[in-house]
């Protein structure tokens, strides 16, 4: 006679992850935790440049959720002040910005030894042809246009990254 397995017996033996109940806050509030979390693979380091708070945070939070370790600056000035620190392998910059717009900002990164190195992608609403080759001449490694497909982006950071 054959041996009879059980299907019940099977899923019993597999390790369960462990059931938190909610936390009560308030009358009638619950909190739950979180449910996402951060992946962390150590794709790569990356600098995320822009005056626009709502650009910057998307950017941030779609690197961040692929597995990229994002730090953020406010402008080109800022991006300048913080490279070092921070050594990033991928800068995206965007072009118009106060203080140091993003083609000054690309040109200092490239005049310097220490971050000549580093992969910088422009991001901008400027898609004109003489844009995308001034975009050249300052030393952008890739050019992005506004409005984005993330995917686009975190397939363009991938990329420049480059393997692992």
């Amino acid at each position: 006679m054959g041996k009879a397995t059980s299907r019940r017996a099977f899923a019993d033996t597999q390790p369960r992850a462990p059931v938190r109940p909610p936390v009560r806050t308030g009358r009638n509030q619950v909190r739950r935790e979180a449910t996402l979390t951060r992946v962390t693979h150590g794709l790569g380091r990356v600098l995320v440049v822009d005056d626009d708070e709502v650009i910057r945070r998307l950017i941030e939070v779609n690197l961040s959720l692929e597995g990229f370790d994002v730090s953020t600056a406010v402008d080109g000035q800022d991006c300048l002040d913080k490279v070092m620190e921070i050594n990033p392998d991928v800068i995206t910059l965007d072009v118009m910005m106060p203080r140091l717009d993003g083609w000054e900002t690309a040109v200092q990164l490239r005049e310097a030894p220490d971050t000549a190195h580093i992969k910088v992608m422009l991001i901008s609403a400027r898609a004109q042809e003489d844009d995308k080759a001034r975009g050249a001449r300052v030393g952008a490694d890739a050019y992005l246009t506004k409005p984005f497909d993330p995917n686009e982006m975190i397939r363009l950071v991938r990329e420049l990254v480059g393997p692992r």
